[in-house]
């Protein structure tokens, strides 16, 4: 298999998607010429033109909509925001057009397309810059999001969000586009709403996704020193939510703590309690718990961003608790 960096996946899941179907397409902000913010477009603009890698001016909600009334006539853009900060500008789109459109026109007319990018805080962009958008995107009928941390999950599920038929909101992270991993060099899709065990264990459920998918693996192999063996579940896709996986393995465990990038009120993290409450109340030996960020505007100084962010350390303190150990 070959080893690609994350930006490198997402290159060539688009590439293979866009020699695959003539439809697809790619439009947002220094996608072409510059070869994408991130570089996650390298090499497109030259090989497949200006008609279908296409530089925008800086108006998101401009070419977001112009994707979307692209998807209606039977196009299927990609439309990539230069961090999802700027998806904000868009809402208004993606929340009452997007993801009602289907509804609405009774299946007349679908959306399908892909609004991906950076998500989650980087390194001391302050508090305009560091937000996590899924709670956003995932509380919303009509949108699957996606939140990817290995180049083998990017790859295999960018192409399964750029064949869907629904509009996808494809969640990337700004400081893992340079993690390396294996990718198979053959083709692949990955099922969007399938969650993955990153790490086996039996002691308690660490429940994750995106940005701190490392966090909690890490927080995993702090727990191990101290004899603790934690599972690790990524769930990957956060709209559907892969509900069997993570009651089968708090049933296993009968513990869990839910490890995010993101503010603790009204997220996805407590979605993902709820759901297990509600369906594995009797399996539990203790309250679920989260590990996230500070409730808070982020800070751009770096000490006072650090303090507000989960770390592995944090981690392993909420792993212990769920097992009552000091």
């Amino acid at each position: 298999m070959a080893i690609l960096q994350i930006r490198q996946a997402i290159r060539d899941a688009m590439k293979e998607e866009m020699l695959r179907d003539e439809r697809v397409f790619l439009m947002g902000e220094e996608v072409g010429h510059y070869n994408g913010a991130y570089k996650a477009s390298e090499g497109l603009l030259e090989q497949f033109g200006a008609r279908r890698v296409i530089d925008t001016p800086i108006v998101e909600t401009g070419f977001a909509g112009v994707g979307i009334g692209a998807a209606m006539c039977g196009l299927r853009p990609i439309i990539e925001f230069m961090t999802f900060n700027f998806s904000a500008v868009a809402f208004d789109q993606i929340l009452n057009n997007a993801a009602k459109i289907r509804h609405m026109t009774h299946g007349q007319f679908g959306v399908p397309i892909v609004f991906r990018g950076p998500n989650a805080a980087a390194h001391m962009l302050g508090s305009t810059h560091s937000q996590a958008f899924e709670p956003f995107y995932a509380h919303i009928p009509g949108l699957k999001v996606v939140a990817v941390a290995t180049p083998y999950d990017a790859k295999g599920l960018l192409k399964s969000a750029i064949r869907d038929d629904n509009p996808v909101v494809f969640l990337e992270a700004e400081l893992m586009y340079s993690v390396k991993g294996e990718v198979p060099d053959e083709e692949y899709t990955i099922p969007i709403g399938k969650a993955d065990i990153k790490r086996e264990g039996k002691h308690v459920t660490l429940i994750t996704w995106g940005q701190a998918v490392p966090i909690s693996l890490k927080t995993a192999e702090l727990a191990a020193k101290e004899g603790i063996e934690v599972e690790v579940i990524d769930l990957r896709t956060l709209r559907p939510l892969d509900t069997d996986a993570i009651l089968a393995s708090v049933m296993k465990t009968n513990r869990a703590v839910v490890l995010f990038h993101g503010w603790p009120y009204g997220g996805v993290g407590c979605e993902v309690i709820a759901r297990i409450q509600e369906l594995a109340f009797d399996h539990l030996d203790a309250p679920v718990l989260r590990e996230c960020y500070e409730d808070v505007p982020f800070p751009y100084a770096e000490n006072l961003e650090h303090l507000c962010l989960p770390t592995p350390e944090k981690g392993l303190a909420a792993v212990k608790k769920v097992l009552y150990k000091r």
